[in-house]
């Protein structure tokens, strides 16, 4: 395993939100499983541990990159994929969701190259550099042509379509400063690799693959038949297909990440956004459409004002 040496530092994690899936160990090959479970193991008794964030080892995570960039030779890109992980157990049953971090940095510079002025994505990564990790991307696709990250991440907002799998129940939110924190209801617990106490705040959701899955398939239903061209049964669609590729007992995680530092507690602590899509697709099967117009424009209304901040200075 490699080992990298990890800089500590007071800053805090993106403005990004990740939507994570944890497969059951029996997911993953033999050897794999092997390996998840001693990593597991190494890091202690608190991987045992119910409704916990993954605040902690997604700052670790961060803090990793920030160490490679930082270096004698900063590496842009990494040389090889991250065998560290996300670890929650559940039920006695452990759930891995693997980093991934060099299959999602080449997603990222692809985002990239497609959002940014070519000028400043000169600066910031050099050709030679992009076509070296371009080649790279393209063989290794070429021997993994099923792969796909158990992570995806959202800079400066939560999409809507990202709270399709979740209900009001599957909400935790954990203020700052405390260890952790019960779940809105029955249905979220899990805990992370590597956590630590006096964690927060944090506000995330968690679910079985299952519920999931019928929650997006439901919702796509509703949606192709009111609004068959709308933007949201595009996105049912999307992370319902993304949900496919993964074990039927997995987990679903919604993290507002480091959302929760540009949010503050107040809104956190009031944000209900699963429930409120949930309210609405609700009024769009009894018939009442303007209802659920309504939830979902003042949903996607106070998540564009948060898009917005970025452009705040």
């Amino acid at each position: 395993m490699q080992h990298v040496t990890v800089v500590r530092t007071s800053v805090q994690p993106p403005y990004a939100a990740h939507l994570r899936v944890y497969e059951p160990l029996a997911a993953y090959p033999e050897a794999e499983r092997a390996r998840w479970q001693a990593y597991a193991a190494e890091r202690g008794p608190d991987a045992a541990e119910a409704g916990r964030p993954v605040a902690a080892a997604a700052l670790e995570e961060q803090r990793t990159a920030l160490a490679e960039l930082v270096g004698r030779t900063p590496r842009p890109l990494p040389e090889r994929e991250s065998e560290r992980a996300f670890v929650r157990a559940l039920d006695g049953v452990l759930y891995v969701c693997p980093w991934a971090t060099r299959l999602r940095s080449w997603q990222a510079l692809e985002e990239l190259e497609g959002a940014a002025p070519v000028a400043l994505v000169d600066t910031a990564l050099p050709p030679a550099s992009r076509a070296a990790a371009e080649a790279d991307r393209d063989r290794w696709r070429a021997e993994h042509p099923d792969a796909r990250p158990w992570i995806l991440t959202s800079r400066w907002e939560v999409p809507v379509r990202w709270f399709l799998p979740f209900g009001e129940e599957d909400r935790c939110f954990v203020p700052a400063g405390e260890p952790g924190g019960e779940p809105d209801g029955a249905a979220a617990a899990g805990s992370p690799a590597g956590g630590g106490k006096g964690e927060g705040p944090a506000l995330f959701y968690l679910t079985p693959m299952a519920q999931a899955r019928r929650r997006v398939a439901r919702a796509y239903r509703a949606l192709r038949e009111a609004v068959p061209e709308g933007e949201l049964v595009r996105g049912a669609e999307q992370v319902g297909r993304w949900l496919e590729e993964f074990h039927p007992r997995s987990l679903v995680e919604l993290d507002y990440g480091g959302l929760v530092h540009l949010l503050g507690p107040e809104r956190l602590s009031a944000d209900r956004s699963a429930g409120e899509l949930e309210d609405g697709l609700r009024a769009l099967r009894a018939g009442d459409a303007a209802e659920a117009l309504r939830a979902y424009e003042e949903l996607t209304v106070r998540w564009r004002r948060v898009l917005a901040l970025r452009y705040a200075n």
